[in-house]
């Protein structure tokens, strides 16, 4: 299984940024996905989550910027950042809570991590 994560990059504050990232592999269900961030000398902390049935759990540091989706179809999680702020200049890493097998357990697998840069 691989969690492909893009969409980082470097944008000026006020701007936005949409993050993907696409799960792959030998999967049967995909239970909750999300976005965490760790920002240098920091703790990785959650930005966003969402269950297979659409509902969604936000930081405060982020309720009304962003806005996290997903596709079942396509086992893909996005995440829509507006009005960004320097302090949200981070390494962005996906998550998702599956299992490979009907039978299986569920278990914990992460994206390598897309850089976002809030600057000027």
């Amino acid at each position: 299984v691989q969690l492909q994560a893009s969409g980082g990059g470097l944008v000026q504050p006020g701007g936005s940024l949409r993050l993907s990232c696409a799960a792959s592999g030998s999967i049967f269900s995909i239970n909750d996905m999300g976005w965490y961030r760790q920002a240098p000398g920091k703790q990785r902390e959650l930005v966003a989550s969402i269950t297979s049935g659409g509902s969604t759990n936000y930081a405060d540091s982020v309720k009304g910027r962003v806005t996290i989706s997903r596709d079942n179809a396509k086992n893909t999680v996005y995440l829509q950042m507006n009005s960004l702020k320097p302090e949200d200049t981070a390494v962005y890493y996906c998550k998702a809570d599956l299992r490979r097998s009907r039978f299986g357990a569920y278990g914990s697998y992460w994206g390598q991590g897309t850089l976002v840069t809030v600057s000027s």
